[in-house]
């Protein structure tokens, strides 16, 4: 694998990454993504440039306004870095150029997803029901014109994981949300289209991951009747599978149906 081609997705994950840090911020408040530009959440000066510069201005900086010297949140680098590393983590597993330049921006976006939902409990239609439109035309762009997606386990990926869970929040409304079945029609989706492996590792994997978390939080002193956010864990199970599932499936073959 090229060092260049890493290092190249490294910067772009860097740059989608603060991207993301206002996508956090700013769409659970019904806020515009778009202007105002970004300002300090202390004194609202406008950040410039220089000072905008995924990770390193926060480390220059030492994680505090230039203008007012108020704190700044650690998600904003962590955010960048770990989008960056995923961007990266895409670039040397997928060695087709299209099919890594699709899976990297939905890694991305998994980030988004778990830092909003454990945060708000919620999983907004703002971002899930573009990123179905988006990513559908990707992976029929990227099928008809390089090649390595599968548009039929696309789709069936998409029916299967989506409508397991739409079953299981009709039977428990209180378990299961609404916004859990549209993020796994977007992760069936993109995850069915590089293979059933990869939707059933996803699966398996959130329903581990989220029971885990059941159990602690019941250990914790947490009430059953508590609920819980699913989203961050099948957002994780779904970076687990896309960067993992081939390893995953050949080390517990029922991982992969």
């Amino acid at each position: 694998m090229p060092l260049f081609r890493v290092i190249l997705f490294a910067l772009t994950g860097l740059v989608f990454g603060s991207f993301l840090t206002v996508v956090i911020h700013r769409v659970p408040r019904k806020e515009s993504i778009v202007l105002p530009g970004s300002a300090c959440p202390g004194c609202g000066v406008p950040i410039r440039p220089w000072d905008n510069i995924p990770v390193l201005s926060y480390l220059l900086l030492r994680g505090r306004c230039r203008h007012c010297g108020v704190r700044i949140s650690p998600q904003y680098p962590l955010v960048e870095a770990l989008t960056g590393a995923l961007f990266a983590g895409a670039a040397i597993v997928f060695h087709r150029f299209p099919v890594a330049a699709l899976v990297a921006p939905f890694l991305g976006l998994m980030v988004a997803v778990a830092f909003i939902d454990a945060r708000h409990r919620v999983i907004p239609n703002r971002i899930v029901f573009p990123s179905l439109i988006l990513f559908a035309a990707a992976v029929v762009g990227v099928a008809l014109a390089a090649g390595g997606l599968s548009l039929a386990t696309a789709g069936l990926g998409l029916l299967a994981y989506a409508g397991v869970l739409f079953v299981i929040a009709l039977l428990f409304p209180g378990g299961m949300g609404m916004g859990d079945v549209k993020l796994a029609a977007l992760i069936g989706l993109v995850l069915g289209a590089l293979g059933w492996r990869y939707v059933g590792v996803a699966a398996m994997l959130g329903v581990l991951a989220g029971g885990a978390g059941a159990v602690v939080a019941l250990a914790r002193g947490g009430s059953r009747k508590d609920t819980m956010p699913f989203g961050p864990y099948m957002a994780g199970a779904a970076v687990l599978a896309a960067l993992f599932a081939p390893h995953l499936v050949r080390w517990y073959p029922g991982l992969g149906g």
